[in-house]
């Protein structure tokens, strides 16, 4: 495994500290200048994995466009109530957590599983047949936007006996949130309390904010 914390020119380290930083009282959109609202589209550059502020007007651009310099990431989550991975699946993917997110990158040509570490984000090496039985078993991560969208998943609870795993179709920009959150309130070696509260939030909203349901059955 190891860090990515800089995959480019700015790269995943300049998206952290998007999200870690106060937010000035007025943002702009970075290709128009024009003032945007607290929400607001993002744009992304896959070969860096660095996020833009983008207006409406602007993001609309590279919707649904391959082959440009930026993808506008997606507005939608989805909390997939219905996928299915075993726990002999999720230790066949190597992941030394229980967290983690999975994206096909169109620079490197495959799907890359990253989780969130003190130190940013961290790639685990993926074995390509785990993942491909996982698919098989759930046709909805075809659905997957290259670069912007992931499958999100929290074990965390599962594995202290409290609830099931959750698992999520997220847009690139919430995964990278999740990250630069355990960046920002990572105390000692265990976390500290502070951090898993602001975790537990953080997926809290996620699920108030998505569609539910039985999506994979759907797909």
């Amino acid at each position: 495994m190891s860090s990515i914390d800089s995959p480019g020119p700015g790269g995943s380290l300049a998206t952290l500290r998007r999200f870690m930083r106060h937010r000035p009282a007025v943002e702009r959109c970075e290709l128009c200048s024009a003032e945007l609202p607290p929400e607001h589209q993002h744009l992304l550059e896959p070969p860096t994995r660095k996020l833009f502020c983008a207006c409406e007007a602007c993001s609309v651009l590279f919707s649904g466009q391959a082959g440009t310099k930026y993808r506008r990431v997606p507005r939608r989550i989805r909390f997939l109530t219905d996928f299915a991975m075993s726990d002999a699946q999720w230790d066949g993917l190597m992941v030394p957590i229980n967290m983690a997110f999975f994206f096909y990158s169109s620079p490197q040509q495959r799907v890359l599983a990253l989780y969130p570490s003190p130190a940013g984000p961290t790639e685990s090496l993926l074995p390509l047949d785990s993942w491909q039985d996982i698919v098989q078993q759930n046709p909805i991560l075809g659905s997957m936007e290259p670069d912007v969208e992931a499958l999100l998943v929290s074990r965390v609870d599962r594995a202290h006996g409290r609830s099931s795993a959750e698992y999520y179709l997220a847009p690139i920009d919430e995964c990278f949130k999740l990250v630069g959150l355990i960046r920002a309130h990572w105390r000692g070696l265990s976390g500290g309390a502070e951090v898993w509260e602001e975790i537990a939030r953080f997926f809290e909203s996620l699920k108030q904010r998505s569609s539910s349901g039985s999506e994979a059955a759907r797909a």
